[in-house]
């Protein structure tokens, strides 16, 4: 499984951006993806998760209310909506996918920066 993270830039505090994680394989194969984030100097954190079979999803308290993750499977692609953006969500963000439900998030893109200027 091969992931590909796109649509991080800079923005302005206040600003939207929208993350998207295009996947190699059909999504049968995989049960949840995940987003997250890591600033400098920091360890890497959770973001968000959506199950691809019901769209279940789940946040991290500091992103709830202004991030939405969703998915769109005939693109075998999952989004990740940023609204109202602190220079607190600063990072590299990375997206994960997860083969089964007790399985590690054992598959990883390559990162996006994203920058929130104050």
């Amino acid at each position: 499984v091969q992931l590909q993270a796109s649509g991080g830039g800079l923005v302005q505090a206040g600003g939207s951006l929208r993350l998207s994680c295009a996947v190699s394989e059909r999504t049968f194969s995989i049960y949840s993806m995940g987003w997250f984030r890591q600033a400098p100097g920091k360890e890497r954190e959770f973001v968000a998760t959506i199950t691809w079979t019901d769209g279940g999803t789940d946040y991290s308290d500091s992103v709830k209310g202004r991030f939405t993750v969703s998915r769109d499977n005939a693109k075998n692609t999952v989004y990740l909506q940023m609204d109202s953006l602190k220079p607190d969500d600063t990072a590299v963000y990375y997206c994960a996918a997860k083969p089964t439900t007790d399985s590690a998030y054992n598959y990883w893109g390559q990162g996006t920066q994203v920058t929130v200027s104050s």
